[in-house]
């Protein structure tokens, strides 16, 4: 498996690129800035973008959605709780001084159990809300990509509308702490980290 960190924009947020070695068709996951840099990247790995996945609609994590759709031609899945398709996002981005572009409509609605399956890559999609109603994380390979959800001894923000701390925590609890201690853990900021390292020593978990 292909899988290459970009780490864009303002806030530092991690998009991810997962392809397949031997068909080189592949995923982005949170194309949050930088659609240049992201694009270019794509074509340096000589991957075929077939899907974008957002694990959640904030605006840091979609930012670039709309030219990177464009420049792959890729599909794009979200998770149907978003029912406002980035109404939050442009309201927020508009409070810290950003822009935000209208953002296509998605190709496919995901839920929770969900499989992605794109040549060698399978993923499970399991819902995590609480850092947003629409919080997705995908776990496949012996690892977890978990958005804004669950950070290297951290866990997303709560203060935001439609957040909920106790969502949140139950998400953690009953979705990620239920996987294996040596699951990587690729977080939506900041470094990556394993489901057992969190499980004892976060903060927030202990």
């Amino acid at each position: 498996m292909i899988l290459k960190l970009l780490t864009v924009g303002p806030f530092a947020s991690n998009c991810y690129i997962v392809g397949s070695e031997s068909s080189k068709r592949g995923i982005i996951i949170d194309p949050g800035a930088e659609a240049k840099l992201i694009l270019k990247t794509v074509n340096d790995l000589g991957l075929t973008i077939s899907l974008i996945v957002v694990t959640h609609m904030h605006f840091d994590h979609v930012g670039a959605l709309t030219p990177v759709k464009e420049g792959t031609g890729a599909k794009f899945a979200l998770h149907e709780a978003e029912a406002g398709l980035g109404v939050f996002s442009r309201m927020l981005s508009s409070m810290t001084g950003g822009s935000f572009s209208q953002l296509p409509k998605p190709d496919k609605l995901l839920k929770d159990g969900d499989k992605i399956d794109i040549d060698g890559l399978h993923f499970t999609v399991l819902h995590t809300p609480g850092h947003s109603p629409d919080g997705i994380s995908l776990y496949g390979h012996g690892i977890v990509f978990t958005g804004d959800a669950l950070f290297n001894y951290g866990i997303g923000r709560t203060d935001f509308p439609g957040c909920s701390y106790d969502q949140l925590m139950d998400s953690i609890q009953n979705k990620l702490m239920t996987l294996p201690d040596e699951t990587i853990v690729y977080p939506g900021h900041g470094p990556s980290t394993t489901i057992g390292e969190e499980r004892r020593d976060n903060p927030f978990l202990v």
